[in-house]
């Protein structure tokens, strides 16, 4: 992927002139937005501090979902948004009024999850005169959960991610990141003020492997734990990563429902798990899929191989399921694995898949090793 493929947006958009806002939005098809979201609410992600957020809060950023508009809500304080927005920057006295090249506006946001890092996208949504000018964005990984005083201490030692960039208003501001490194902490800036409706930081998650040694026992196709989507049939009404959020689902559209199917297949989701590993028992939750939900589902598995490859073994048969149900399997011994495939027929959906096990000693042993190639 290179970054020259990236489209980009400078300049104002036009003043909102009524109707859908969202009509002339300045976007692209970002070739790293099907990955994860390392700054997603549901994996713990905070924005933990920010400079100044006088027009509207940081934690804005990282609301799911696009921003929305109301034209006519206005505050003590002005025209409320939904992002994170600065006040105008000025200079030091009225022969300096500008703000110099070096001022700007930043704010601290912790990932979810660590991880490699592969696309950012920085949304101006709405912010049609009042972007900012530029934006930067710096990445670090420290261990534990450190203060803003920890993050911004002189010794701390920042990666640039994307270095600064003009943006333009009201556009899904894209950029590719080519950093084979492990963070935990962004550092997001614009120059020299203004504001950024959404951030969205795609990747793959990075598992600590001794805490995953620790827990013994774990769900080794949780996002949080490192475990991933490869592939699906269908995402027509909702992304199949839904289906290893952390937590249950709460709402239809928190899981996975397919299109109606009109032939004689089937749909799927393959998964690759943290690492090689030994599986022990299946959860396949369909809750809030009432008249939708999948009808039966089967369970394959796969040790080690490329994608694409077909040499999968059964290890749970058909199974009827129930609509808004958890659904409990206890498998016959571990099951040796590095990829999962979940078939469900004919079409609909479910919830989250939870495969509860133990890394073998060689998926611990290249987990570790991962790991110090990404300075963990």
């Amino acid at each position: 992927m290179t970054d020259a493929a990236i489209p980009r947006f400078t300049g104002d958009a036009s003043p909102y002139a009524g109707g859908d806002p969202y009509a002339d939005h300045r976007t692209a098809a970002f070739p790293f937005t099907h990955l994860v979201d390392l700054a997603d609410r549901r994996l713990g992600a905070g924005v933990i501090a920010a400079n100044d957020e006088f027009f509207a809060e940081r934690e804005n950023l990282l609301k799911p979902g696009p921003a929305v508009f109301d034209p006519e809500h206005f505050g003590h304080k002005g025209k409320i948004m939904d992002g994170w927005e600065t006040r105008r920057r000025r200079g030091v006295s009225a022969a300096e009024p500008h703000p110099t090249a070096d001022d700007h506006d930043w704010a601290l946001v912790r990932l979810g999850a660590p991880g490699v890092i592969r696309g950012i996208v920085l949304d101006t949504a709405h912010f049609r005169g009042n972007y900012p000018q530029a934006v930067s964005v710096e990445a670090v990984a420290l261990p534990g959960s450190p203060s803003p005083e920890d993050l911004l201490a002189p010794d701390v030692k920042w990666t640039t991610l994307v270095p600064r960039t003009a943006v333009g208003g009201h556009a899904a501001n894209g950029f590719a990141v080519d950093a084979e490194q492990r963070f935990t902490h962004l550092r997001i800036n614009q120059h020299p003020d203004g504001g950024i409706a959404r951030l969205r930081v795609h990747g793959e998650v990075a598992p600590d492997p001794a805490w995953l040694g620790a827990l013994g026992t774990f769900d080794l196709a949780a996002l949080e734990n490192g475990g991933l989507v490869e592939d699906a049939s269908d995402r027509f009404y909702s992304p199949a990563t839904n289906t290893i959020q952390p937590g249950r689902s709460r709402k239809m559209d928190d899981g996975w429902e397919t299109r109606r199917r009109r032939d004689k297949g089937n749909d799927w989701i393959s998964y690759r798990l943290a690492a090689q590993s030994g599986i022990r028992a299946v959860e396949i939750d369909t809750a809030y899929l009432k008249g939708n939900s999948a009808g039966w589902a089967s369970l394959s598995v796969r040790d080690g191989g490329n994608a694409g490859d077909n040499d999968w073994t059964e290890v749970l048969p058909r199974t009827r399921l129930q609509p808004d149900t958890n659904h409990r399997f206890v498998l016959d011994g571990p099951v040796r694995a590095t990829h999962v495939r979940i078939d469900i027929f004919p079409d609909g959906g479910i919830s989250r898949l939870r495969l509860f096990g133990s890394l073998t000693d060689e998926g611990a042993a290249a987990l570790a090793a991962r790991h110090r190639e990404l300075g963990g």
